[in-house]
């Protein structure tokens, strides 16, 4: 059985794994309108994966005999002022998540939750690669932000990438 604590915790990180879903959406909308079909296909996966992330805690909590809570989600944000901030958003947002997930992870540890300790670890591991792969792409595009031919290339790659 989850702790009630542990269950409102990992509810809060639910909502916050919807919302980068939701986040990521939005992004990938920005950058279709503007033209970088790539970079919205980029988007389109991540989305996917943060709302994979979502439902593994959605398990989590079902599978302990605990109950689920959805809140409502805020608007995310609709427009940034260039691709290199757009992606910036996405570093900063993987890492506020990552301190969410560290966050979960330490109260697992001093409530004795082994089995949200073994679930956690996942996470522990998957934000590496998700602020590995956000340093890149904001190194990718603020080398090629104002090389239109460069962009373009970049867009094609990224439009390349398939979901997990």
């Amino acid at each position: 059985m989850i702790s009630a604590s542990m269950q409102k915790t990992m509810n809060e990180q639910i909502n916050k794994e919807l919302f980068s879903a939701y986040l990521y959406l939005s992004m990938a909308a920005w950058f279709e309108h503007n033209n970088l079909p790539g970079f919205a296909k980029w988007m389109h996966v991540q989305s996917g994966e943060e709302y994979g992330h979502a439902m593994k805690f959605y398990g989590h909590i079902m599978d302990r005999g605990g109950k689920v809570e959805l809140k409502a989600l805020e608007a995310p944000q609709v427009s940034w002022k260039s691709n290199l901030d757009a992606v910036k958003a996405v570093l900063e947002h993987e890492q506020f998540i990552t301190a969410s997930i560290n966050s979960l992870y330490d109260q697992a540890v001093s409530e004795k939750d082994y089995p949200a300790q073994v679930m956690l670890q996942w996470f522990v591991t998957e934000q590496v690669e998700e602020e590995k792969n956000a340093n890149e792409l904001v190194y990718q595009i603020g080398a090629v932000e104002n090389k239109e031919t460069a962009l373009m290339m970049l867009d094609h790659a990224l439009g390349m990438r398939q979901a997990d």
